[in-house]
């Protein structure tokens, strides 16, 4: 199990990246890629018991939350 969770993490990772950095209307589901992934790599932290990924993922978990947000929200960064 912690094999899959490595590589469904490490795959949705990196679409959730390549979608944020395609810069288009479908971009911000990249955020949801992020947090799929994060689950993952939460998972596979605390099987591994490494304590500083689970950590990180939930810290991470934390920025795609709010990114989503902002982008499902319509909150758009101000040109000042």
């Amino acid at each position: 199990m912690p094999l899959l969770l490595e590589w469904l993490g490490c795959v949705t990772g990196l679409l959730g990246a390549t979608l944020l950095a395609l810069n288009n209307r479908y971009s911000g589901y990249g955020f949801m890629a992020f947090l799929a992934s994060n689950v993952c790599w939460v998972g596979y932290g605390i099987a591994m018991e490494s304590w500083g990924l689970v950590t990180m993922r939930l810290g991470c978990t934390a920025t795609s939350l709010l990114g989503f947000y902002r982008w499902s929200s319509g909150v758009r960064r101000s040109n000042t």
